[in-house]
């Protein structure tokens, strides 16, 4: 999800300066052991917002130009840029995983026994099942469905990963049979002229 979308959101349900922000998100995500926002990020990110005309500054709070102090609000702009976000679809970067880097990097490296961190990968994915199961049934579904469905979700993908690290470890003996992938070295430069060019 994009921070400063899910601020233009905040901001266009009423102005608000950064700390407020950065609690209004912890709050609609279910906390921030959900996703976590540091403040420098919310302020970054506000002052780039407020650079690309999509918020401005309504007002000051208080004396000097403290950043926690600065009240802002969404302009037409950042409206618009928030409908389109809204009209989009998000694609889920499942590709971009850091344990398959992990395999991947222990089988070509063969610095580590790729069956032994698949076992430590689902005993970490079996504890933070747990905890997500915990956490998620601990939530009043008459108040709090919002962040029901949101950890039924991570659940989901932690039971999908357990699922695919059980495909993988049956198939680990044929991956090992399979040739390592080989970077394509590029040459440096200007390519060599043919010989139709040189003359």
């Amino acid at each position: 999800m994009s921070v400063r979308h899910a601020i233009l959101g905040l901001l266009a349900q009423k102005p608000r300066h950064g700390y407020e922000l950065r609690a209004a998100f912890e709050a609609v995500v279910g906390g921030d052991a959900n996703w976590e926002v540091k403040p420098a990020q919310i302020y970054t990110t506000l002052e780039r917002l407020e650079e690309a005309g999509l918020v401005e500054r309504t007002s000051d709070l208080g004396e000097g130009d403290e950043p926690s102090r600065r009240v802002y609000a969404v302009t037409g702009s950042g409206r618009e840029a928030l409908k389109e976000w809204f009209a989009s679809g998000v694609t889920p970067e499942h590709q971009r995983d850091e344990f398959f880097v992990k395999l991947m990097v222990g089988l070509v490296s063969s610095e580590a026994d790729p069956a032994r961190l698949i076992q430590t990968q689902r005993a970490h994915l079996f504890r933070e099942l747990h905890a997500a199961t915990a956490q998620r049934d601990g939530y009043d579904p008459k108040t709090e469905m919002a962040q029901i469905l949101l950890l039924d979700k991570s659940i989901m993908h932690l039971e999908a990963d357990l699922r695919w690290l059980d495909i993988t470890e049956t198939r680990l003996d044929e991956v090992k049979r399979q040739p390592l992938p080989e970077p394509e070295i590029r040459r440096r430069g200007r390519p060599r002229k043919g010989p139709a060019e040189s003359a």
